[in-house]
């Protein structure tokens, strides 16, 4: 009797467990409501990520030498032409160090 009840409070216990686990992946992890609009030096820019498509607004997302994360719009000149040049630094095969 003390195996089955010990059995069946595993089985519910690795069930909470997969679902809790389930839950946890179901949105994006990163999205941008607000933007940086002034432009960042080249130089203070260590990589950057697109966000997600399923985030509401598109944006990218730049990882600063000092370890800041700023949102910043992809459609804004800078933004292009700091991203052309952060995929220019790159060694073929590398991707964004973050």
């Amino acid at each position: 009797m003390a195996a089955l009840h010990l059995t069946l409070s595993v089985f519910v216990l690795l069930l909470a467990v997969s679902l809790n686990e389930g839950m946890r992946g179901v949105g994006p992890k990163r999205c941008c409501f607000s933007f940086n609009e002034t432009p960042v030096a080249k130089s203070r820019v260590a990589g950057y990520v697109k966000t997600s498509q399923r985030c509401s607004n598109p944006a990218i997302l730049l990882k600063t030498v000092a370890g800041r994360q700023l949102c910043v719009r992809p459609s804004a000149p800078w933004v292009k032409s700091l991203i052309s040049y952060l995929d220019d630094k790159l060694v073929p095969g590398q991707t964004s160090n973050l």
